[in-house]
């Protein structure tokens, strides 16, 4: 087996869309992203489909995210809070992060932030490093808790280091804040390296539109 997933990415393929059809679940995820990153999202979201049938939450929780975003299958925010809530409350980090992301947007179910922040917690407690940055929007912006920056800079710097990109993003703006902008630059830096192309531009028109030159342009 392991001889077999050492080739090539041809031959790794074969072996994966093998045991796929042979009705191995991780197998049908894993083939499932495979083909929505080839952009053949309908044959990703029926691979999903099989997989999180046989109980695997990850395959479950690409079942929502595929109805949240319209990726092969046609956008259903009903559905897809209900994949995500159904794979939180089996302990699946990120099902807890979606689900608590539905929660606080009010997509697909009532809006509750309190119910969010709960489960982004949750989520944070076990390393998610997107739901510690949502946690420090809910100081920042005094939802549910009270407003506090000093904890939000805590929870954008804990983002930050553990690899999220919005997380580096708020970091920077935190540091930017007080002054220390050779720290802002880098973790803009780090945050440009990984974001998606949609936040990038997002950042920087907020950037363009800073009081802070040093960062216009980064």
């Amino acid at each position: 087996m392991a001889a077999r997933l050492s080739g090539s990415p041809e031959e790794r393929a074969a072996l994966i869309r093998q045991g796929a059809e042979e009705g191995v679940a991780e197998a049908q995820a894993v083939l499932g992203q495979m083909l929505l990153d080839m952009g053949k999202g309908a044959e990703g979201f029926a691979w999903f489909n099989k997989a999180a049938a046989q109980g695997h939450l990850m395959a479950l929780n690409m079942v929502g995210r595929c109805y949240d975003l319209g990726w092969g299958v046609a956008v259903d925010k009903v559905r897809a809070a209900e994949c995500f809530r159904i794979a939180a409350e089996r302990g699946l980090e990120w099902g807890m992060y979606n689900y608590a992301t539905a929660l606080t947007l009010g997509e697909g179910l009532t809006e509750d932030k309190a119910a969010a922040l709960a489960w982004f917690e949750k989520a944070a407690a076990m390393g998610n490093a997107k739901a510690i940055n949502y946690i420090g929007s809910f100081h920042e912006d005094g939802w549910v808790v009270a407003k506090d920056m000093e904890k939000a800079a805590g929870f954008y710097r804990l983002a930050a280091e553990g690899g999220d990109f919005r997380g580096a993003f708020n970091h920077a703006r935190m540091m930017a804040g007080t002054g220390r902008m050779e720290e802002a630059r880098e973790w803009i830096g780090r945050c440009f390296e990984t974001a998606t192309p949609g936040f990038a531009e997002k950042a920087r028109a907020f950037l363009a539109a800073s009081p802070w030159p040093e960062l216009r342009g980064c």
